[in-house]
């Protein structure tokens, strides 16, 4: 009784989670979910808003910084196999940045995605030997 109690609980939780979401709200949180994956690639462009001069361009398979301050912006680029380069950005009144989708996606908006890192769940452990 108590299994099929919380089966109808985690039912209904769904049915209102993806009632209240649009196909576009969906299918945005897919593409940033893939986007902090690494899974698309992406131009990143921080320029000057007076002298209308770019500084810096980022181009790859690119995360935004999620967590970031008003005043600082990182990137974090897989440029290899468990390869991954993160710059630095100061952000001012006159700097600001743009990112562009570089590649069509194919996402769909009926299916959601949860991703869950290995690392996050297993903490590293290491191993010692004794001889």
């Amino acid at each position: 009784m108590r299994k099929k109690l919380v089966t109808i609980l985690i039912s209904c939780f769904l049915v209102v989670i993806l009632a209240s979401c649009t196909e576009s709200d969906t299918v945005s949180r897919n593409l940033s979910k893939s986007a902090d994956s690494f899974e698309v690639q992406r131009r990143v462009v921080f320029f000057n808003g007076i002298t209308d001069e770019y500084l810096l361009t980022v181009e790859g398979l690119c995360a935004l910084g999620n967590e970031d301050s008003d005043l600082r912006m990182t990137v974090t680029c897989k440029v290899g196999e468990d390869e991954y380069k993160k710059h630095y950005l100061g952000l001012s009144d006159n700097v600001s940045f743009f990112a562009e989708q570089l590649d069509a996606k194919k996402e769909d908006p009926f299916h959601y995605k949860v991703l869950f890192r290995p690392e996050t769940l297993i903490p590293d452990i290491e191993m010692q030997t004794s001889d």
